[in-house]
């Protein structure tokens, strides 16, 4: 009786996480995580070091100056605005369950498309920080503590992320889980095919899908899908001191924006945005 009993306040829980309003939440999350880290990290960064914007798009930014500023400023915005919004989660009440989601979200992919970032250059050796090291030392060397950097600051915002998580999912350990599934996987999935139908629209070819939208969402919050796992150690991720999870209902106005934000999102920063050649 108890156990069916439990089984059916779960139930109730997930029925109170209206999937198309945190699916509209969390491809905003991601469209405002990309646009921070090309557009206002390696596009202010180029404007700061006197250089010349030449292109935009969801998948790269292109400047007339070559400095490992630029380079390196993209993946800084994306830590700062994850601070920022840590901050701002803090500050939001369980009146506003929508923006402590929102708040909670762009955190966590920002973090997560921050510290991620090392790792994907350590390994891989592409992408900005593959690039930033060049000409530094042995690259060898580089590129293990890149990636022994990027996996320690990794799991740190993994930990940071599950925190926060906790006010708006409960705290009994298989409801906390089950909501924090549902609140982690409908955005990493979204916000993947998402960032990979504006990549497909890239005038650099298919190539960059894999190595810039790819591997920044599937990959880079990668770790939306199994950190979840450490809810279920309640010595790892200890319960919050809410009892119940916050209710996130279906908004139609949100929805309706987010698909609008999202079609300019394909149709403008996919094909890209060119000043010069």
């Amino acid at each position: 009786m108890q156990t069916s009993e439990k089984q059916e306040a779960v139930t109730d829980s997930l029925a109170q996480l209206d999937p198309f309003t945190v699916g509209a939440i969390g491809i905003l999350a991601y469209m405002l995580a990309n646009v921070l880290h090309e557009g206002v990290g390696h596009g202010g960064a180029c404007l700061l070091v006197a250089g010349k914007p030449l292109a935009l798009s969801s998948v790269y930014f292109d400047c007339s100056a070559d400095s490992r500023f630029v380079m390196a400023a993209g993946t800084l915005m994306n830590l700062l605005a994850g601070a920022l919004f840590f901050a701002l989660g803090r500050f939001t009440g369980r009146s506003h369950p929508r923006w402590k989601y929102f708040f909670w979200i762009a955190m966590t992919v920002n973090l997560f498309t921050g510290t991620g970032y090392f790792v994907f250059s350590g390994i891989a050796g592409i992408g900005d920080w593959a690039a930033f090291i060049q000409g530094l030392g042995p690259q060898w060397l580089w590129r293990i503590g890149l990636t022994l950097l990027g996996a320690a600051l990794y799991l740190l915002a993994a930990r940071i992320s599950l925190f926060e998580l906790r006010p708006l999912i409960g705290s009994d350990t298989k409801q906390r889980y089950q909501c924090a599934i549902r609140l982690s996987a409908i955005p990493y999935f979204a916000g993947g095919i998402l960032m990979c139908l504006a990549g497909a629209l890239n005038p650099r070819g298919m190539i960059l899908i894999l190595i810039s939208a790819a591997a920044s969402t599937f990959g880079g919050t990668s770790g939306l899908m199994w950190t979840t796992d450490w809810l279920k150690r309640g010595t790892l991720i200890p319960s919050g001191p809410p009892a119940d999870p916050m209710p996130i209902q279906r908004s139609w106005p949100l929805i309706f924006a987010a698909c609008a934000v999202a079609i300019a999102f394909i149709c403008v920063l996919g094909p890209s945005i060119r000043w010069a050649t």
